[in-house]
């Protein structure tokens, strides 16, 4: 079984699970809450497991479980001492996810509510107060309201679906050690797909396919097995970022998230990916307007921004370090090469950096046109542009490019143009690129060789003879020549035809005469 049929079984087992526990939510609420509460839930079961995990090692020569040692001070200090430092946080026997499915099991002879759950994760939040995790704890489950009536008018109510939920998410296998299994990105995907389509693309939230993701990764790490760091300032539920360390050990990850919930995720998704809470940085707030890296350089960028939308183009940018030198702003409709510049500013001069954007980018003129050329004749920053299948992305059909750039070109060296727009395998509501796909991808674009109506290595003098107009197709000829039709064969076929129609109009009159018709 290849990595791909193993990641879509996996997908199609815990798809099923969450179909299930939305119908448990449905009628209660919105749609678009569901994925709160069912990746708050995931995400505080993956806090305790690791918590249990974590103590085991401390207790493993001490001979004596985690709730007896917590009723010894003695104990208690030394192993909140250890879980801050090595965790980053506690929580305490009777809050872990475990013995709270104990108590569910027990029915009504159980003691758990919806209040005890609270209390689990107001005490996490508590025991990072003051301590150098503080900031990465806080505000974490502020989605999942667990007093809200629509999960039920009174406590037992809330607490009886809650449970149901709860116990669903328990046979849910986590598989962490699995580099191609990402159960808080799947379930975040699957639940924007299904359940929160308006809702989702009104908030901004959108998800990276893994295919895509593994191409962008793969694409910053050539030649390297160690980053110092890697950036996406619009990293949404952070996977991205989490793709490039299964391509190469990853020291620091750094990120910035504009929507709120999307960013608790990112966070949530960093720690459930056992990423010690020292070795990343993501931010909350509006990667243009108030980015929160700015004097900070990166080994390599990756990112999926949102299209075309729309910033404020104020005058004041023209003073931005990040903007100045293009001698213009990209159009206040279409931000696209705005993050490009930002990200730009952001990229180490060792770095590479990987981005997901419309086919407009390539061709359309005014402003993006002469910042297109000041990036190509002036910086010679660009590596690549590849051209991906339509319909790959949920929420749009568009078809979508990804541009490379590079810090370190030499100045005559060509730039690469790879059509892969028709290469994919073609799905029920989306299409899909399989492992051989991107594997031909990533490999051309390592070679760097013309490869007929797939790819073609430009020099920079035809790009500028095309105007520093990118469209794929003014360079990778994918023009089928129709076999030429022999018009000989064609008459002579027609008039056989009309024989034999005539025979057959011959026949069926005398079929008529016979039956006095």
């Amino acid at each position: 079984m290849t990595p791909t049929e193993k990641a879509r079984l996996h997908q199609s087992e815990l798809h099923k699970k969450l179909w299930d526990m939305a119908n448990d939510l449905r009628g209660q609420m919105e749609a678009y809450e569901f994925k709160n509460y069912i990746l708050g839930l995931i995400f505080y079961r993956y806090l305790s497991e690791k918590t249990e995990a974590r103590v085991g090692k401390l207790l493993e020569e001490d001979n004596i479980s985690f709730e007896k040692a917590w009723e010894n001070e003695e104990y208690r200090e030394a192993l909140s001492e250890e879980l801050i430092e090595q965790i980053g946080y506690v929580i305490e026997p009777k809050y872990l996810f475990s013995n709270m499915i104990k108590e569910i099991e027990k029915g009504d002879n159980g003691i758990f509510d919806v209040e005890m759950l609270q209390k689990g994760i107001n005490a996490v939040e508590e025991s990072t107060l003051g301590t150098v995790s503080q900031e990465d704890f806080q505000h974490l489950f502020d989605d999942m309201d667990l007093t809200s009536s629509r999960l039920g008018r009174d406590v037992k109510s809330r607490s009886k679906l809650i449970a149901k939920i709860m116990v669903n998410i328990n046979d849910i296998p986590f598989l962490h050690d699995d580099v191609d299994i990402d159960v808080l990105g799947d379930a975040y995907e699957y639940m924007i797909s299904q359940f929160a389509a308006s809702a989702g693309k009104k908030a901004g939230e959108f998800y990276t396919p893994q295919q895509v993701s593994r191409i962008l990764a793969k694409i910053v790490t050539v030649g390297k097995t160690d980053l110092k760091s890697v950036y996406d300032p619009t990293c949404g539920s952070g996977s991205l970022l989490l793709r490039v360390s299964k391509e190469a050990n990853v020291r620091k990850f750094y990120g910035q998230e504009k929507t709120s919930t999307t960013y608790n995720l990112a966070r949530m998704n960093m720690l459930l990916h056992d990423v010690n809470y020292n070795n990343f940085d993501i931010q909350n707030d509006d990667t243009i307007e108030n980015p929160h890296h700015l004097h900070d350089r990166f080994e390599a960028v990756v990112a999926n921004p949102p299209y075309s939308a729309k910033w404020s183009g104020d005058s004041k940018f023209m003073d931005d370090e990040r903007f100045s030198a293009y001698g213009k702003l990209a159009p206040k409709s279409k931000a696209d090469f705005t993050f490009v510049q930002h990200m730009i500013h952001q990229l180490d001069d060792n770095g590479t950096m990987a981005v997901v954007l419309p086919h407009g980018v390539l061709f359309r003129g005014a402003a993006e046109g002469v910042i297109r050329k000041y990036l190509i004749e002036e910086k010679n920053y660009l590596d690549a542009v590849i051209g991906l299948p339509a319909n790959i992305f949920f929420g749009t059909s568009i078809p979508t490019c990804i541009l490379v750039f590079n810090k370190c070109r030499k100045d005559d060296e060509d730039v690469l143009f790879i059509d892969a727009s028709s290469e994919f395998e073609k799905g029920k509501n989306q299409n899909h690129l399989t492992d051989e796909n991107v594997e031909k991808i990533i490999s051309t674009y390592i070679k760097r060789e013309t490869v007929d109506k797939y790819a073609y290595a430009a020099t920079l003098e035809e790009i500028k003879e095309n105007d520093y107009n990118l469209n794929i197709p003014r360079y990778v000829d994918t023009f089928e020549e129709e076999e030429p039709v022999d018009l000989e064969a064609v008459s002579s076929r027609i008039k056989e035809i009309d024989d034999e129609i005539a025979e057959i109009d011959e026949e069926l009159e005398r079929f008529f005469k016979e039956l006095g018709v």
